[in-house]
């Protein structure tokens, strides 16, 4: 089937009244949840993860991705009018969102935001309607080693990537890998790290986890951390909201670099969008020939951030869904959303589920479509909602999670597991110890086990099988390289804290 046949496919089930509903909850509860600082994508997507388990496979991943590429939508609002990012892939939005508040343009900030966020995300579906096919059709010819090694690469790039040091992030992708080994093992039926409980069986739950050092530990640690502040509401007003010609005339080029930029970061293993918000901004600073504007209301400030991290929201799917290979612990949840349900990601997706996975890309238009559509008319009531007391948010986020939690399987266990996770995922970020990198290491451990042992063998037991393959060869390589520079950019760091102290 050409492009053209994919797509009218995937609108005939996008646009049903099921996955339109489900699209538009996904992206209203993930703008309503970007705009609360402190929530964050992950714990937004780990609350109401739960409630895909009774959903079919397509509405399920739509909604979750609703909430996922929402999320960046909303939290660029809080960045804006507040100074306080609603999540880290908007925190460099502050920079120059809240200067234009206090200079009396917010409306135009969050209108352009709006706008910047739409482009970066269409630049960025574009892209994976066309590449992912071409991937895939590649990767069907890959083997248990290839697999196996472009998942080590995928681990080693989110511990190099991660906030921290490389070595805190290789450590967690090491936890996260055995936390996820804990239960029977599948070769030999043979139970691992169970400790003699029979909860422990089945293993881990991604649910319990996930929750746990996203959902507990993000509300633990940003309680009286966040306070509201008076938002000028005449600059929200739809006539403040008009951009000058100078406005647009900057905002083109800001737009098309950042889309570039963040595309290409949201294809790569353990970047994902903020890393590309970041790039983008100091990319623009640097083109422009005006830098001392920055930091103070610069219209490409924002427009170029917003634009790469949008993109890269949509790009991130495509090793996602066309290799198998989360990019992102979000991805890494959408992976097992998939896995729940017993389909398989990877090149064969779009062969066997072919309405699940164009269904899926085509519902992204629709929600960014709509997206716009809620941001504009409902900024006076996200500033009401940047104004509820904190004491009375959490403790519903934690009744949520609770509910969610219990839930999945009904077992007061795996709420146990969720605060027990709660507590370690704060103490760990106290520490400084970056989360992302153990739910990659938990969800892609027990698939790079699998794929290790089924190397071993079809070859007899030779570890010359993984050299010998010319893909996983090269593969293999990128990683060492990856390796390499981490350890070396972590010991650089080491000897000029030790300089300074």
């Amino acid at each position: 089937m050409d492009l053209f046949s994919n797509a009218i496919l995937g609108l005939s089930v996008a646009l049903t009244f099921d996955n339109l509903l489900y699209c538009f909850l996904g992206v209203l509860i993930g703008t309503f949840l970007g705009v609360i600082p402190g929530v964050g994508v992950l714990a937004a997507i780990s609350m109401l993860f739960p409630i895909t388990f009774h959903m079919e496979p397509t509405a399920a991943l739509i909604m979750l991705a609703g909430i996922w590429y929402g999320t960046t939508y909303g939290g660029s609002t809080a960045s804006v009018l507040l100074n306080v990012p609603g999540s880290p892939t908007n925190a460099i939005t502050c920079l120059d969102g809240y200067p234009m508040t206090k200079q009396g343009r917010g409306g135009v900030a969050l209108l352009m935001t709006t706008v910047a966020s739409l482009v970066g995300g269409s630049v960025g579906i574009l892209l994976l309607m066309m590449f992912s096919p071409i991937i895939a059709s590649y990767a069907i010819s890959f083997s248990a080693p290839e697999y196996f090694s472009l998942m080590l690469l995928g681990l080693v790039a989110a511990s190099s990537v991660s906030n921290g040091s490389f070595v805190k992030g290789l450590l967690m992708v090491v936890l996260g890998i055995t936390v996820g080994m804990v239960g029977t093992d599948i070769y030999t039926g043979t139970p691992r790290f169970v400790f003699g409980l029979l909860d422990l069986g089945d293993g881990i739950s991604l649910i319990a986890l996930a929750m746990g050092v996203f959902g507990i530990a993000e509300v633990v640690a940003s309680v009286g951390k966040v306070n509201a502040k008076d938002v000028d509401k005449k600059t929200l007003s739809f006539g403040a909201m008009k951009p000058t010609k100078d406005d647009m005339k900057r905002s083109w080029g800001a737009m098309f670099r950042g889309s570039t930029i963040g595309s290409f970061f949201g294809t790569l293993p353990g970047t994902g969008p903020s890393l590309a918000a970041f790039v983008s901004y100091a990319i623009e600073k640097r083109c422009s020939k005006t830098p001392e504007r920055f930091g103070n209301g610069a219209i490409e400030g924002i427009m170029a951030p917003e634009t790469a991290n949008s993109a890269a929201d949509q790009t991130s799917f495509i090793p996602t869904l066309s290799l198998g290979i989360p990019g992102s612990p979000t991805m890494a949840l959408m992976l097992g959303a998939l896995m729940i349900h017993g389909i398989a990601p990877g090149p064969q997706l779009m062969t066997e589920q072919p309405d699940l996975f164009w269904g899926l890309i085509m519902s992204f238009w629709i929600g960014n479509i709509l997206l716009v559509i809620l941001n504009v008319p409902l900024i006076g009531v996200w500033v009401r909602v940047l104004t509820i007391p904190y004491h009375f948010l959490f403790p519903a986020v934690l009744m949520f999670i609770a509910i969610g939690t219990y839930s999945v399987n009904y077992s007061v266990v795996d709420i146990l597991f969720v605060a027990g996770f709660g507590i370690i995922g704060y103490v760990l970020r106290c520490f400084q110890y970056p989360m992302a990198p153990l739910i990659l290491g938990f969800v892609l451990g027990p698939l790079i086990e699998q794929h290790f042992r089924r190397s071993m063998l079809l070859s007899d037991g030779h570890f010359s099988t993984f050299i010998d393959r010319p893909i996983s060869l090269t593969i293999l390589l990128i990683t060492a390289v990856i390796a390499l520079l981490g350890f070396w950019s972590s010991i650089k760091e080491h000897r000029k804290a030790a300089s300074t102290a």
